[in-house]
């Protein structure tokens, strides 16, 4: 074990801007899959995915990014942490080719959980190498610095989308993403010493077998329920139930496990671990409200492609712009009273999707949208940061994978939970419309607005067509309420556990300000591997 020199300014600059490309890679796939969604969802240019396939399509990468994401921080500190960040993005890249060319939903939804995989080993070693490179003050900045590719992905995400998709098939979309993993390979085989931790942390083999299984059966049932327009079948609960038991042992391993990977322990302190479940809950939001506007622009008001992605980028201006102006507001006033009111705004724009309709004009719809990116922006980037900061240095990456993995798992239960409720609603809403049409029409206008519209053109019924549009609003309107209030119960937990005590320290007067310790304190005793070292 050695010390590392100082890496001059200019080599940590140039390393910053790799690792920007990394996470670029992974916010532009983000983005892009959900312009991406009605397109897979047309029998004749996509897949003829149902909204269960596309659900799946969307939840089975999360699902591996949210499993496996710890798992990747202790082969980092094992293997080192650019061995694994090289790795993820070779098969990020494999994987995207693997689903440019999927030749059914069933071979898309495993490739997006291959490029899930891909993720979850890019994120940790991602973030631990910048954790390396930087020290003191320049780590802030460096961190601040790194999170803009989240606005610039969220950005150029559904413009690109929107480009690719007018001019090429679905697949490029994909494809896309294997020039950005070149680039990225080349500055880190040129660039990036192979940081390891002198004392490796036990790979978790019980614990991630117990939290992909727990997620994928809750998930599965959830979704099911969606598909059959029921709870109270058996092939629905009994999936959910197992996969609640399946992540209560979870907890219970990684309880007893000496050097858990995923700590449940932070969970139990009222800041952390509420201010983590307020974040699961707006991702749970924020991930399902994202699925209906992908159908409302694209489907009911017949958007192209690249009109739908022009039309989101307002949501990706306003939290590109809210993450700065959160943490500039929580520098002079209590974290609790700067995020709470973001989160409640951000609510009722959730909600406001319930007044929206087949006529209402763009002009409000962009205002929504830019209101509630900026207030999402303005709760995500500060409370994240006062989360982690709260903990003692030394667990801060402990704190990391925690806060990680229950976003990400707020973002699969998010899309389950609300691409459900717009199944169920909306086949309950069509099935007066379908007297009349052909039993095998029938059960395919059942199974999605999408599916209904190309019946009608086949069977020249344009009245089933506007009936599909209309039910598809009320199920959108149904969805808006409970997304809403589940928002709503994320700004409720947020007052709980941020309110003032006598030693928090996110009440201050300066929440989340730069810790003062010299930098030999912040710059932890590491391991370079001398052939990789320039």
């Amino acid at each position: 074990m050695t010390t590392a020199p100082a890496l001059p300014k200019s080599k940590q600059q140039l390393i910053l801007a790799v690792l920007m490309v990394c996470s670029l890679l992974i916010w532009l796939d983000n983005t892009v899959l959900s312009t991406a969604l009605e397109t897979l969802a047309d029998p004749a240019r996509g897949l003829d995915a149902d909204p269960a396939e596309l659900q799946w399509a969307t939840g089975s990468y999360t699902l591996a990014f949210a499993t496996l994401m710890f798992t990747a921080g202790a082969l980092g500190d094992r293997f080192g942490h650019r061995t694994v960040l090289v790795a993820g993005l070779v098969v990020f890249a494999g994987s995207s080719i693997w689903a440019a060319y999927a030749g059914d939903a069933e071979q898309l939804i495993a490739a997006r959980a291959a490029m899930g995989v891909g993720s979850a080993l890019i994120m940790p070693g991602n973030m631990a190498i910048l954790m390396w490179t930087f020290t003191g003050p320049a780590r802030s900045t460096a961190v601040a610095i790194s999170s803009t590719a989240a606005g610039v992905g969220m950005a150029a995400g559904p413009v690109l989308a929107g480009f690719l998709l007018d001019h090429f098939w679905w697949g490029s979309v994909f494809l896309v993403n294997v020039p950005v993993v070149i680039v990225a390979l080349i500055g880190i085989a040129v660039l990036v010493p192979n940081f390891r931790s002198p004392v490796p942390r036990p790979l978790d083999g019980a614990g991630m077998l117990l939290s992909i299984t727990g997620l994928a059966a809750l998930a599965y049932g959830l979704i099911r329920a969606g598909q059959v327009a029921s709870w109270g079948r058996t092939d629905v609960w009994a999936p959910i139930a197992v996969g609640v038991v399946l992540l209560a042992a979870f907890v219970l391993v990684e309880l007893r496990t000496k050097m858990p990977s995923f700590d449940p322990r932070l969970l139990a302190q009222r800041t952390f671990g509420g201010g983590n479940v307020a974040l699961g809950l707006l991702l749970f939001a924020v991930t399902a409200v994202t699925f209906y506007n992908a159908f409302y622009l694209q489907g009911a008001r017949g958007y192209s492609p690249m009109e739908a992605g022009l039309a989101s980028l307002p949501t990706a201006v306003g939290a590109t712009l809210g993450a700065p102006v959160g943490a500039r507001l929580v520098r002079r006033f209590p974290l609790r009273l700067v995020s709470a009111p973001a989160l409640v705004v951000a609510a009722l724009t959730m909600g406001a999707y319930g007044f929206l309709g087949l006529d209402t004009p763009l002009v409000l719809i962009e205002i929504l949208v830019l209101i509630q990116g900026l207030t999402v922006g303005m709760v995500l980037g500060p409370v994240t940061a006062a989360l982690i900061s709260s903990l003692p240095l030394e667990r801060a990456g402990a704190g990391s994978a925690v806060t990680n993995t229950v976003r990400q798992t707020g973002s699969v239960i998010g899309i389950a939970v609300g691409g459900t409720i717009m199944s169920i609603v909306y086949r309950r809403a069509i099935e007066p419309s379908l007297d009349g049409v052909p039993e095998s029409a029938r059960d395919r206008a059942q199974v999605s607005a999408e599916q209904a519209r190309h019946v009608a053109a086949r069977i020249d019924r344009p009245t089933l067509a506007q009936a599909a549009d209309d039910a598809f609003i009320h199920a959108m309107h149904v969805g808006a309420v409970w997304i809403m209030l589940i928002a709503l119960g994320g700004a409720a937990v947020l007052v709980f556990s941020l309110r003032p005590t006598e030693k928090s320290a996110l009440e201050r007067e300066e929440p989340v300000r730069e810790r003062e310790e010299p930098d030999h304190v912040n710059q932890p005793s590491y391991e370079v591997d001398s052939v990789s070292s320039r």
